[in-house]
C-alpha cells in the first residue's frame, strides 16, 4: 500500500490568504477594529455615549477606571474631577475608538482605547491621576503602559493619589 500526501499552496504569498486572482468569500467580513464616531455626551470620567453606526451606544474605555459619581451609590473622592477632565477631553468631539480582542462588555457597553487627534486618552486619565488601573484580560494590550503611568502619577501624588 502507497500513501500519498499532497500539499498544496496557493500562489499568491502576500499574506491575504487568497491566491492570485482569486475573489475572497463575500460572507466572510473581518470586523473594523476601529471607527471615528461623534461624542453624544460624558456619562463620567471612564464612559462617554457615542453615535456608532447611527445608533447612540455606551462606551467604556479599556484599561482603566475612575471613581463613581453615581449619586444612587455615592459620589467617591476625586469623581466630579475625573468626570470634568474627561469632558474636557472628548465632549463634542469626534473621537477614534480602537477595539481589542473582546467588542463589548456584560453589559452590552462597547469598549475601546479612545483617541481625540493624537491624544490617547485612556492614558491621558491615568497620566494626570484622574484613572486607576483595571486590567481584565483578554483586553490588556495596553496594560503596561497604564501600569507605568499609573506609577508615575503616583509618585507625585498628581490627583486622586494626592486628594485621597
Amino acid at each position: 500500500m502507497v500513501l500519498v500526501v499532497v500539499l498544496a499552496r496557493g500562489g499568491s504569498d502576500d499574506g491575504s490568504g487568497t491566491s492570485a486572482g482569486d475573489e475572497p468569500d463575500a460572507d466572510v467580513t473581518t470586523p473594523a477594529r476601529e471607527a471615528s464616531v461623534p461624542i453624544v455626551r460624558v456619562v463620567d470620567g471612564d464612559t462617554a455615549r457615542a453615535l456608532v453606526d447611527g445608533h447612540e451606544e455606551s462606551v467604556r474605555y479599556i484599561g482603566i477606571d475612575t471613581p463613581e459619581v453615581d449619586p444612587s451609590i455615592g459620589v467617591e473622592c476625586f469623581g466630579a474631577q475625573a468626570s470634568a477632565r474627561n469632558k474636557q477631553l472628548v465632549e463634542d468631539e469626534t473621537v477614534r475608538l480602537v477595539y481589542d480582542a473582546e467588542r463589548r462588555d456584560r453589559y452590552g457597553r462597547l469598549l475601546a482605547y479612545v483617541y481625540v487627534g493624537e491624544t490617547f486618552v485612556n492614558a491621558e486619565l491615568v497620566r494626570g491621576g484622574f484613572a486607576t488601573t483595571l486590567e481584565i484580560a483578554p483586553n490588556d494590550s495596553k496594560a503596561g503602559l497604564f501600569d507605568r503611568l499609573q506609577q508615575e502619577a503616583a509618585n507625585a501624588g498628581r490627583g486622586l493619589w494626592g486628594a485621597c
